[in-house]
């Protein structure tokens, strides 16, 4: 097994649909950009809420990686 060494990055996704697809965009954006990308925890969810109903999602994520 070899050691490596990780980074986190903290990411805010959003959403008009859901919580998973805030969380989806925003590792999809930081994979045009961050290679290595291994594994993700959720920190903070949060919505915008209008005229009564859920409007839009926003979960802030800390992404890890390894680095080269």
């Amino acid at each position: 097994m070899s050691d490596h060494v990780y980074k986190k990055v903290e990411l805010t996704g959003s959403s008009p649909d859901s919580i998973d697809e805030a969380i989806r965009n925003a590792v999809a954006k930081a994979s045009e950009t961050v290679h290595n990308l291994r594994w993700f925890e959720v920190d903070e969810i949060r919505g915008h809420i209008d005229q009564g109903a859920v409007a839009h999602f926003q979960v802030t994520i800390k992404v890890g990686f390894t680095l080269d």
